[in-house]
């Protein structure tokens, strides 16, 4: 007969699972240190003999880093989805611009209409407290933080519809993002018209999404999304059109 004994699974094996599951569910984060082995060993109930089987386990397999004096961390793996000379082209070419809003229209809209349809009644708390912070940051004129919680409350809408695949992928685009790879989001807040478009924008997606309306929750976020790739396109005319008459002018001045 096929049946072979069955033995109680290993602590360490548990514990890789329940770290191996944080880190997919996004609930630990590349960079996030964790707690000393003493707590953490406290809070799963192992030994730290157990505990620190598992780690080993979880460094061999490069999910986990240490580091000297200061503790252990989920490894950085946005350094391996990109080589360096491929991010570099990303930054230099308007193409990728224009290719990464699109890829992104496509997907927010997809998680805008999921978060509507299967986000937990916390999880639209969370895209609601994201956005009054926004609303904060706006009134306040403060654009750096505007444009931050800006990527914030995209995220949240993406951790929102409970895709591991497309909340890892949306992770390390806006990683990039913050890196200023694709372009600065604070060329969008230039203009009090443009932030208070914008405003208007994360509102119409924040309320369709508390409506749990699908279908509206999408069209908003396309909607925006457009917007965004309308606004690059005429700030990077505006800027070429002001070399342009920089040049005039420089010609102008050296006639006399």
């Amino acid at each position: 007969m096929p049946f072979q004994p069955v033995h109680q699974e290993k602590l360490a094996k548990g514990v890789v699972r329940q770290i191996e599951l944080l880190i997919l569910r996004g609930l630990l984060r590349p960079g996030e240190r964790l707690p000393s082995e003493r707590d953490l060993a406290e809070r799963m109930g192992v030994s730290r003999p157990s505990l620190r089987e598992a780690i080993a386990d979880l460094e061999a397999r490069e999910l986990l880093v240490s580091r000297a004096g200061s503790g252990v961390y989920v490894a950085d793996m946005l350094q391996s989805t990109f080589p360096k000379a491929l991010i570099e082209l990303f930054a230099t070419h308007d193409e990728a611009v224009f290719d990464y809003v699109s890829f992104r229209r496509d997907l927010e809209g997809m998680a805008a209409e999921r978060a509507a349809r299967f986000g937990s009644e916390t999880d639209l708390k969370v895209i609601e407290a994201v956005f009054s912070k926004m609303e904060e940051a706006h009134f306040r004129q403060h654009a750096a933080d505007e444009a931050a919680l800006d990527a914030e409350f995209h995220l949240a809408i993406i951790e929102a519809s409970h895709n591991i695949v497309m909340l890892h992928t949306m992770r390390v685009m806006f990683d990039l993002l913050k890196a200023g790879v694709f372009y600065n989001r604070q060329q969008l807040f230039r203009q009090c018209t443009t932030r208070d478009t914008l405003l208007e924008q994360h509102r119409a997606i924040h309320l369709a999404i508390q409506a749990r309306d699908p279908k509206a929750a999408r069209e908003a976020a396309e909607a925006h999304m457009t917007y965004v790739e309308t606004v690059l396109d005429d700030l990077r005319k505006a800027d070429k059109h002001e070399g342009i008459a920089q040049l005039r002018y420089k010609y102008a001045v050296e006639r006399g």
